[in-house]
């Protein structure tokens, strides 16, 4: 009889052996961008947090770009052409430092570089994407209003012709990441011909991004209004390859995708951030992690987190293979922001008191995931996308 071959050791960080479904390039990117993110922001980011600050920005765009992050799913124009996966582990090591700058990441390169490259000319795709990838460029994506979120048809930005073909853009964009910072914008309006989107360069006439202040979620990042008064553009800064709501929430989709990875990072911090605490913290003469409570937190956690990155890699294999659904995108998000919350909240109580302290990162994490929790797209947003896709009737009306 053949022996029985000797099992693994169990590793409390990958209890699921989920690097087993990694190739050796997976891992040496999402090992590059984990490094980056204990270099370069992990040391740093409570503070900013607590200043409500992201200083060094541009220069961190520039880093970001030249390790390959910056649209790094996209091919060509000096995109990085990695696979949906290694886009995914990217964001997720990203969020695990923090959210503000796994949102600085999908912005530029899910929905701004994203709509150029998808539906923009290629005058728009020479001009911008080069630039963007390597950061030197900065872009925001102008969707949300201060009237219209959920319901982006109802939007009153607009752009019309003038008798000499330019386009005239007058309207309010709100909550826009990386706006006051950003070299362009895609703004989407409404037009005789139905939602267009336009690629703005934000030193425009009439342009301006006066920057959000006073938030208590995503204080690491840079968050504005975008104003446009009278903004005159050339015929071809419309995007010409697309026209309707197709454009900006294919956009979004994309943008969803990646929040279905970064949570879990959120989350895996303070997962481990509660393991390690349990661990060496003593009560009642001995570490509270010996305690049966405290245990059974530690593995519904475990259970969690994992179950989130069992679903992040799956959706990734379908994104590879052109099967991804946005349905599916809208199960991903919804199931893994609700879980992320859950744990931070749950390994802010294993920390107790010191649980709300910036010197662990579980409260920042927490107060992030508020704002990941209902921006491209609400939980009811996301409930009614499943409700509608699982009996066929749309309830959003």
């Amino acid at each position: 009889m053949a022996a029985s071959p000797k099992l693994p050791a169990f590793d409390p960080a990958d209890p699921l052996g989920l690097d087993d479904l990694l190739g050796p390039e997976d891992l040496a990117i999402r090992d590059t961008v984990r490094d980056w993110a204990a270099d370069r922001v992990l040391p740093h980011v409570a503070d900013w947090y607590e200043k409500g600050e992201l200083p060094g920005v541009r220069e961190l765009a520039r880093e970001l770009g030249s390790i390959g992050a910056l649209g790094m799913s996209l091919t060509g124009y000096g995109c990085a052409g990695a696979s949906a996966v290694q886009y995914g582990l990217a964001c997720l090591e990203l969020e695990a430092a923090d959210s503000g700058i796994r949102s600085l990441v999908s912005v530029q390169g899910s929905l701004a570089m994203y709509a150029v490259h998808r539906f923009g000319s290629e005058e728009q795709k020479q001009q911008w994407l080069p630039r963007m990838a390597s950061g030197e460029v900065i872009g925001c994506f102008g969707l949300t209003e201060p009237d219209h979120g959920s319901d982006p048809a109802g939007m009153r930005t607009r752009a019309e012709r003038d008798a000499g073909g330019d386009w005239v853009l007058n309207g309010r964009k709100m909550w826009i990441t990386n706006g006051s910072v950003a070299g362009v914008a895609v703004v989407w309006a409404q037009t005789e011909e139905g939602v267009r989107g336009f690629v703005v360069p934000t030193d425009s006439a009439g342009f301006s991004a006066p920057e959000i202040r006073h938030k208590w979620s995503l204080r690491a990042s840079v968050t504005s209004e975008l104003v446009m008064d009278g903004v005159r553009l050339p015929a071809d800064a419309v995007l010409p390859e697309v026209t309707g709501l197709r454009g900006p929430l294919s956009c979004l989709s994309h943008a969803r995708y990646g929040i279905v990875w970064g949570s879990m990072g959120a989350a895996r911090s303070s997962f481990e951030a509660a393991l390690e605490y349990a661990k060496s913290r003593e009560q009642f003469g001995r570490a509270i992690g010996g305690f049966q409570l405290t245990q059974a937190k530690l593995a519904d956690m475990a259970v969690e987190l994992h179950k989130g990155m069992l679903l992040a890699h799956h959706l990734g294999r379908r994104m590879d293979a052109g099967r991804l659904r946005p349905e599916q995108v809208s199960f991903g998000k919804l199931n893994n922001v609700r879980e992320a919350i859950d744990i931070c909240r749950t390994a802010r109580t294993v920390l107790g008191a010191n649980g709300i302290s910036l010197e662990y990162p579980v409260m920042r994490h927490a107060t992030n995931l508020e704002s990941v929790l209902t921006y491209e797209g609400t939980v009811e947003m996301h409930q009614l996308v499943l409700g509608k896709a699982l009996t066929g009737l749309d309830a959003f009306r």
